[in-house]
């Protein structure tokens, strides 16, 4: 039996293009950039060669934790070191893809996960899961035009502040201090365009207990009481959620 007439027709949008990736990541471009820069500066002024500073963001490209590598790598701690905890840092990454893969849905194609997610940072996954929420539709295109775009910035940034040197911003301090807050204030922006009211007790108690942690402990240990206790509280209230 057909459809009346009048019916009204629900359009299926269409998927997101690599273009639409590239114009999504614009906000990502406008911050990493001057923290890459910034980056680049801080490791010409820890002696390392430009060419290393750039190294280190094309391979790791991990955001903050290049910072807290470069600060592992200067001081001579072990590398075994180094590596567990740069890797404790970042283990909430293996969420991501999941997490968004569940959102786009059973029909969303994933043949070529194995490269876009690469550049799945916390500042991309919170622009794909945003206009996922918006009703767009996934696409793997537009996770390579998203990523390639904030990877880019990222790199040239890098590149761009070891060109000037470690002592770009020695006349600039507030600046130079500034910067390190970039980064967690456009993921901050981001996530907050994708919360529900109930999500929001689970953001309060991962809150309350990095807060705790850092206040106690220290910067690393309120990040890692911060997940967990965020990924608890998550689990937890699952049953319950709407």
């Amino acid at each position: 039996m057909s459809a009346p007439a009048d019916a009204p027709v629900t359009a299926t949008p269409q998927p997101m293009g690599f273009r639409d990736g590239l114009t999504a990541a614009l906000p990502i471009i406008v911050g990493y950039f001057p923290i890459a820069f910034s980056f680049g500066v801080s490791a010409t002024r820890a002696g390392l060669t430009g060419g290393e500073a750039v190294m280190l963001s094309v391979v790791i490209y991990a955001g903050a934790a290049q910072f807290l590598a470069l600060a592992l790598v200067t001081s001579g701690a072990p590398l075994l070191v180094s590596a567990v905890t740069l890797i404790a840092m970042n283990l909430r990454h293996l969420l991501y893809g999941p997490a968004l893969l569940r959102r786009a849905g059973k029909e969303a194609s994933t043949r070529q996960a194995w490269a876009w997610a690469f550049g799945l940072t916390d500042e991309v996954f919170g622009a794909a899961l945003g206009a996922l929420a918006r009703g767009k539709r996934f696409s793997e295109p537009m996770m390579f035009g998203l990523g390639l775009g904030a990877y880019a910035a990222w790199v040239s940034g890098t590149a761009v502040g070891a060109l000037a040197g470690g002592g770009a911003l020695a006349a600039y301090p507030a600046l130079d201090a500034g910067l390190g807050f970039m980064l967690p204030a456009l993921f901050l922006a981001l996530l907050l365009s994708v919360l529900s009211r109930v999500q929001i007790p689970t953001i309060a108690v991962a809150a309350v207990a990095t807060i705790a942690g850092t206040v106690w402990i220290d910067g690393t240990a309120g990040i890692l009481c911060g997940m967990v206790a965020g990924a608890l509280t998550g689990v937890l209230r699952r049953p319950h959620a709407s």
